[in-house]
């Protein structure tokens, strides 16, 4: 139980506000189901902040397994130390590269890699001849950190550290040196001497973290303001990058923009929500120096959508290599919802025993009603975007209706204040994980109810539900995964199977025209909602991108 606080604790100082502490269960004496209840909240949380947990459980955390709960913690601290790492944070670090192709490049490199770029940099200023390319080697002998800390700190410094030609001793008085900037607290004379590669990185994210040396060019600092998201593209580029992650996929994603133009992330994901898909024959692996590899990767992307029934009009694989960011988000944004609707789809077919009809966006929104209404609740929700959401009772209610003893309505807001809608939203992320919902929000989105997260956020509590055994919570008679699916509903949304378009009654054109012509955007967004998709004809395809169809 400490330990679990604790590992919580760690959570929010890496990524402040991850963790609502009102949802941890902290009696005294917790029985198996508050404690699993309690490592589940932690690692998804873990997951959702950007670690990697494929290969650890809860099980791993119950019985205390060394290597992969330090494996989880050193994770969790290099988030935190590498947090400022990015022009967002810290927009001085444009004073890093010359032009504007090099902080494209800047804006795809890894936080260790700009670390890296920012050490030579001073470095280089310093007289320092050899290029520095790891926290091990390049490192253990104590020069290049003696050469750093002369040009950060020169009050603090001096040619000794230079002088000395035994490395342990000269590993001593660099951190004699650092400790004057508060940075020695993770490593030893012996740690630099051996070349220990994390905590050599922890070491010197912690003298950029205190004296980074980079100066204020104005001009320059609006051009990488300039370079950044606005803040709904950061949220959206935020969860898709995480979810990418969440997948266990080769390849880590620190940036969806940069990361996916040579095709090769998109690939492994679609192997991944879609298995034998992708032609691996056909495809190149990075790193690709002929473009027109990453146009054969990418437009392999692009058939491979279709084939999924995305919509894809006037969408070519060189759109993704030239980077154009509303449409990978849009690409991306169907990823997400194919493999969620997947999920349930796969759910229906196993417990009916057969192959499962399609789930749609209707079938969600009417179970996610249904649930709260036979819960003796008087909450419901027109649909995806319907502004009531922000405050956040609907979703209490429904966390509380799939598993009544989950909500402490002792802790909940009437979400009346912005103020108490936060909490409400900080609230419901946290105990949706704590179920076991992997999710990638934030309450931003629950408070400004964008729907696709909403949507995403209502399809994962019901897979949860729908994977609990019949009768295990007080409220799942009606919507058992057998009773759910083969209801009396059934014959109401058998029309609606085959339709895969997001409901334009339950969500708005989330996918909106823009990806196929975006000069039309603007228009788009101002467009009525097309009428219900209950009253329109069956598609398989999301009919909110063909602007030339709709005009």
């Amino acid at each position: 139980m400490p330990e679990i606080i604790s590992c919580s604790k760690l959570i929010n100082v890496a990524v402040p506000g991850t963790i609502d502490e009102r949802a941890i269960n902290t009696k005294a004496v917790l029985n198996p189901w508050e404690r699993n209840e309690n490592h589940t909240l932690c690692l998804n949380s873990a997951k959702a902040i950007g670690c990697t947990v494929v290969n650890i459980g809860t099980q791993d955390l119950v019985e205390g397994r060394p290597h992969l709960l330090l494996g989880l913690i050193s994770q969790i601290i290099k988030i935190q130390l590498l947090a400022d790492l990015n022009l967002k944070k810290t927009p001085q670090l444009v004073e890093l590269v010359d032009d504007s192709k090099d902080v494209e490049e800047l804006l795809g490199l890894p936080p260790e890699k700009v670390l890296l770029k920012w050490m030579n940099f001073h470095l280089q200023k310093a007289g320092y001849e050899k290029q520095v390319t790891n926290f091990s080697s390049d490192v253990k002998d104590g020069e290049a950190y003696a050469y750093l800390l002369n040009v950060l700190a020169p009050e603090h410094s001096g040619p000794a550290s230079l002088d000395t030609k035994d490395p342990a001793e000269r590993a001593n008085m660099v951190l004699e040196h650092a400790a004057k900037l508060d940075c020695k607290r993770y490593l030893t004379p012996k740690d630099i001497v051996e070349g220990s590669p994390n905590l050599n990185l922890a070491f010197v994210a912690q003298i950029f973290q205190h004296r980074n040396g980079l100066t204020v060019d104005s001009k320059k600092m609006s051009f990488a303001e300039m370079m950044t998201d606005d803040a709904q593209t950061s949220r959206e580029e935020r969860c898709f990058r995480l979810w990418i992650n969440s997948l266990g996929t080769a390849t880590y994603v620190n940036n969806v923009f940069e990361d996916v133009r040579n095709g090769w992330v998109l690939l492994e994901v679609l192997d991944k929500i879609s298995p034998g898909s992708v032609n691996w024959k056909q495809a190149s692996k990075p790193p690709i120096k002929m473009p027109f590899r990453k146009v054969e990767n990418c437009n392999q992307v692009i058939k491979i959508g279709k084939e999924l029934n995305f919509s894809l009009v006037n969408v070519a694989g060189n759109d993704i290599v030239q980077g154009n960011k509303k449409l990978i988000l849009a690409f991306l944004w169907q990823l997400m919802r194919f493999s969620m609707l997947q999920l349930l789809k796969n759910l229906r077919s196993h417990s009916q025993g057969k192959k499962g009809k399609e789930i749609t966006d209707t079938d969600i929104l009417k179970w996610a009603n249904n649930k709260v209404k036979n819960a003796g609740r008087t909450s419901q929700m027109d649909s995806f975007k319907d502004k009531s959401l922000s405050n956040g009772i609907f979703f209490l209610e429904l966390l509380s209706s799939v598993e009544p003893r989950v909500v402490n309505w002792s802790v909940v807001t009437k979400g009346e204040t912005d103020e108490d809608k936060k909490l409400n939203a900080t609230y419901i992320i946290s105990v949706a994980r704590k179920l076991g919902c992997s999710i990638f929000l934030l309450p931003e989105d629950i408070i400004e109810v964008n729907q696709k997260m909403i949507l995403i956020l209502t399809a994962s509590i019901m897979y949860w539900s729908l994977q609990q055994p019949t009768g295990e919570s007080e409220n799942t008679s009606d919507e058992s995964p057998a009773a759910s699916i083969g209801s009396e509903n059934e014959a109401v949304l058998s029309n609606e199977v085959s339709n895969l378009a997001i409901d334009d009654a339950a969500s708005d054109t989330t996918l909106s025209p823009e990806v196929g012509n975006e000069k039309s955007s603007e228009k788009a967004e101002n467009e009525e909602p097309l009428q219900n998709v209950e009253n329109a004809e069956p598609s398989t395809k999301d009919e909110g991108i063909d602007t030339q169809d709709k005009e």
